[in-house]
């Protein structure tokens, strides 16, 4: 990790974090401390307190009394019920981009997919997931349903743990574009 310069340091040590997530520098399961975190990324432990606090909220890291926090990690049951959930959530937003005749929506997932297809075979991990993460995201978002929207921090923060165990174990850019392709 590097230290952290941007307009709001808390959102700095977020993506972070979220980056060593993704790359696998820190593992499901790892415990997080403030002093640790502080000193890597040259910032104050209320700033990296408050970033673990909203990646707890949002279900990134796991608070276990007593023993501080620690990076969620998902066992294949939960893999399992997340994907059928955020298939179920993804097919509600494209109903709602189907039926909307003005086709605005479905320009809108285009535009997503073009993004998502431009950089999708970048040789840097982080930067192919967070097209991938966007590229849902922009989905939700182009079915205007609020909900989603508002689902939507917790979906992702699941989705990128998901998106670290399956990058560590078979990192297959071509399949996961063929597969949202599809």
């Amino acid at each position: 990790m590097s230290p952290v310069a941007s307009v709001s340091r808390r959102d700095g040590v977020v993506n972070e974090i979220r980056r060593a997530v993704v790359l696998g520098t820190i593992k499901p399961g790892e415990k997080l401390t403030e002093v640790q975190l502080s000193e890597w990324l040259n910032v104050s432990r209320p700033t990296v307190r408050e970033a673990l606090n909203q990646m707890a909220q949002e279900g990134l890291l796991v608070q276990e009394p007593y023993r501080g926090l620690r990076v969620a990690s998902l066992d294949t049951a939960a893999i399992m019920d997340l994907a059928n959930t955020r298939m179920a959530l993804d097919m509600l937003a494209v109903t709602a981009i189907i039926e909307d005749e003005t086709g605005r929506r479905m320009r809108m997932v285009e535009e997503s997919w073009a993004e998502y297809s431009r950089v999708e075979m970048d040789p840097d991990p982080v930067v192919r997931h967070e097209s991938h993460v966007a590229f849902h995201r922009k989905l939700w978002a182009a079915s205007e349903n609020a909900l989603l929207l508002r689902l939507w921090p917790v979906t992702e923060a699941h989705v990128t743990i998901i998106l670290a165990q399956d990058q560590a174990t078979r990192a297959d850019p071509v399949r996961a574009h063929r597969v949202h392709e599809k």
